[in-house]
């Protein structure tokens, strides 16, 4: 059975950039965010890389990204992507940073989905990050699953398992490095991934050629789209830092443990 895996995820600012929030007309963001350089956020490029796996794995698959991001930065972070799995990118031109709303994101990314030509729901899984350097929140993917009617939906997940019936055994990570195993009984179904068990596939320059013939237009082809603030912002700055050291032998867990509690309420 084939599957049509289609893979929502952002771009972030480089993790080894140093970010501060700032206060602009039109609300929050960051400071001099349009000379930061980008990546595709990580965990949603765990999840691209897996559903590339499965894809290979199973005749008649495809994979499309849907992306969330601002159309240049993401041509940029296209270049990379591109040379590292084949996909069919579909492109929506708004802000990357994480002072939307996340039901407002959610909402264009489904319509987005749902406006996929050829995609068959009935064969549609729906991947993304567990949740994403930018925000955190860990709901975008749920409520765009939601959106599109999917109620099976899996979270922190770390591997599948496609069974002869073509149901799914799926990993999902718990507390204390255990997993919890889930058992689907087959499309659709959305993945939240946490970093499976995949590494970064290598650059393959003519695969990336191949991508680019069709990325360029689909990001010609971007609407733009502006969910509203996650609430009002009276102002944003960086947490000030502070470290008090002091080396303390023999000391025991609950002492520890109650010493932090009392630094954290002074």
């Amino acid at each position: 059975m084939g599957y049509h895996i289609v893979v929502c995820a952002g771009i972030v600012p480089d993790p080894l950039q140093s970010l501060e929030p700032v206060m602009g007309p039109g609300g929050p963001g960051l400071k001099n965010e349009a000379m930061l350089p980008a990546v595709l956020d990580p965990w949603g490029a765990h999840a691209l890389y897996e559903a590339a796996h499965l894809a290979r794995q199973h005749a008649d698959s495809k994979v499309w990204l849907v992306s969330f991001a601002p159309k240049a930065k993401l041509q940029q972070v296209m270049m990379t992507i591109a040379q590292k799995v084949a996909f069919e990118l579909v492109a929506i031109d708004g802000a990357a940073h994480g002072f939307t709303d996340a039901s407002g994101v959610a909402a264009t990314i489904a319509e987005a989905v749902a406006g996929i030509a050829g995609l068959d729901r009935s064969k549609l899984l729906l991947f993304g990050g567990w949740e994403s350097a930018s925000r955190a929140a860990g709901a975008t993917l749920s409520m765009a699953g939601e959106r599109l009617g999917i109620t099976d939906q899996f979270f922190g997940v770390d591997g599948i398992t496609v069974g002869a019936d073509g149901s799914f055994e799926i990993l999902e990570r718990v507390e204390g490095g255990q997993h919890q195993v889930s058992n689907c009984g087959g499309p659709p179904a959305v993945f939240g991934w946490a970093t499976g068990s995949l590494h970064e596939p290598a650059n393959n320059p003519q695969l990336g050629m191949t991508n680019m013939r069709a990325l360029i237009p689909a990001l010609q082809r971007a609407k733009a789209a502006s969910p509203a603030p996650a609430g009002t912002f009276a102002g944003v700055a960086v947490p000030s830092q502070r470290r008090e050291t002091r080396i303390v032998k023999d000391q025991s867990p609950d002492a520890i443990a109650k010493e932090i509690v009392e630094w954290i309420r002074q």
